[in-house]
């Protein structure tokens, strides 16, 4: 495929090979972008920019709708794609893709509601007879960089509301999985987005990712990755708007009073779809002592069901992770935790890119698998003896994204919904939840700003502060 720059799909000099986590087959290439084709797709944003504030909300609102239209329409082959090049299972795949109309739609509807408010300049002294109000405008330029994990949505999650309220966007997809970003890019030009208010460039992101964070032209940048690469950006941006989704390491509590079943039912949900490759997974698992062998043997069965297989088999519920070098960095970091005392419960395989959904108990919570991020199909538990042990635990990070309790007490569920540490907290739910349209983001180095497309509106817009003088003053 080719990236598209300044209005035009092009090709490199260099092409970059994309291959199957899974099977190791090629399944195509991609430019890797020169730097005189990111100083050309910065020119042409800036173009972008205008033509793009100067559609009326209506009319992007309008673009927007045949964006979700044509997902709809498409949906087979973008998930087929986002399988083939980054290892999830099918059945993911396409709840990935079905997720994208409605996320489009509602963004295109806040992008019609941004609006500002009159404001009381006579309530202080020399200010009567003035008339005051704000206006919310586009930002200008949108940089947005996603993650390989989920190629799609976090990209639509940018530019549906970058676009909607009157941005233009430079895409930069993972090196790992560019091709859903390309085909996701195709959608919106097809449905009327200006020539050069979407672009794409495919390349190394530790290359083309500081050229265009650093450029001065840009106003707004929308990352979501890892916490040292969100550091870096902050580093080198300058004076910008920033939205950074981060790392995260998310804990679940498991009070006695649990229903087990439920329990074991959602940790195998939450901790293992997308071979835990969701920086909302569940990682840390503290279970209170008096239940903590009832929450293992009754995970155990559950994790033990999960069908591994091929990532375009039907009946797969867990594959490859996205390459080999990160499957080989979970079995390492398994590894480590048992050879330091804690115990391995099922699980601990590996065979190239895919890992076996793996439980480790009598977790150290010092141990790098419960106190770094892994990213990965496991889960480290660990006994606590009460709430107060286990909030304290829950906190005890420098990560701050998602949290979850499973109790009947409403009392201690109130608890932990106030002292818990976390931009999101769930009850008698594991940290793994997102409503598209929800609030969304972290604390500490989880990162700053939200997304969910009101909430991404107003990011990605400024406000202008008007005052009108009486014509003698």
């Amino acid at each position: 495929m080719k990236a598209y720059v300044a209005g035009e799909w092009v090709s490199a000099d260099e092409m970059i090979p994309v291959h199957s986590p899974y099977s190791g087959d090629l399944i195509d290439e991609v430019p890797a972008t020169s730097d005189a084709q990111v100083q050309s797709a910065l020119a042409a944003a800036v173009e972008g920019a205008k033509q793009m504030a100067a559609l009326p909300a209506s009319e992007r609102l309008t673009i927007l709708l045949r964006v979700a239209d044509l997902f709809v329409e498409r949906a087979e082959d973008l998930a087929q794609t986002l399988s083939a090049e980054q290892g999830k299972p099918i059945s993911e795949s396409r709840v990935e893709v079905a997720r994208m109309p409605d996320l489009l739609r509602i963004s295109g509807f806040e992008g019609t509601q941004a609006r500002g408010e009159t404001l009381p300049l006579d309530a202080q002294a020399g200010a009567a007879g003035k008339l005051g109000f704000t206006l919310r405008v586009p930002c200008g330029i949108v940089v947005a960089i996603t993650p390989f994990n989920f190629p799609i949505l976090l990209a639509v999650h940018k530019l549906g509301p970058a676009l909607a309220s009157g941005n233009a966007v430079i895409l930069k997809p993972p090196n790992l999985t560019p091709l859903t970003g390309l085909k996701v890019t195709e959608l919106f030009l097809e449905a009327g987005v200006p020539p050069l208010g979407v672009q794409c460039l495919t390349g190394q992101g530790s290359r083309i990712g500081p050229m265009l964070c650093a450029d001065p032209r840009v106003r707004k940048i929308s990352f979501t990755g890892s916490a040292p690469v969100g550091e870096q950006i902050t580093r080198v941006a300058g004076i910008k708007k920033l939205s950074l989704e981060l790392g995260s390491n998310s804990p679940l509590i498991v009070m006695a009073d649990a229903d087990m079943d439920q329990v074991a039912k959602a940790t195998a949900v939450g901790g293992y779809s997308n071979a835990g490759q969701v920086c909302i997974s569940t990682q840390r698992v503290l279970v209170d002592r008096s239940t903590y062998a009832n929450f293992l043997d009754a995970t155990k069965a559950e994790v033990q069901k999960i069908k591994v297989g091929p990532s375009l088999d039907d009946a797969t519920k867990l594959s490859a992770m996205v390459s080999e070098t990160e499957a080989q960095r979970v079995e390492s970091w398994v590894s480590d935790a048992v050879a330091n005392g804690a115990n391995l419960i099922t699980g601990g395989q590996r065979d190239k890119a895919v890992y076996q959904p793996t439980i480790v108990a009598d977790v150290d919570p010092a141990m790098r698998i419960s106190c770094e991020e892994l990213f990965g199909p496991a889960i480290a538990v660990t006994p606590v003896d009460n709430i107060d042990q286990a909030i304290a635990l829950a906190n005890d990070s420098r990560f701050g994204l998602s949290c979850g309790i499973f109790t009947r007490d409403v009392n201690a569920a109130m608890r932990f919904a106030r002292e818990a540490d976390s931009g999101n907290v769930m009850i008698n739910w594991p940290p793994q939840w997102r409503a598209d349209f929800m609030p969304y983001g972290g604390f500490k180095q989880s990162g700053i700003g939200k997304e969910g497309p009101r909430y991404a509106v107003q990011e990605m817009t400024e406000l202008k502060t008007v005052v009108v003088h009486g014509i003698d003053d």
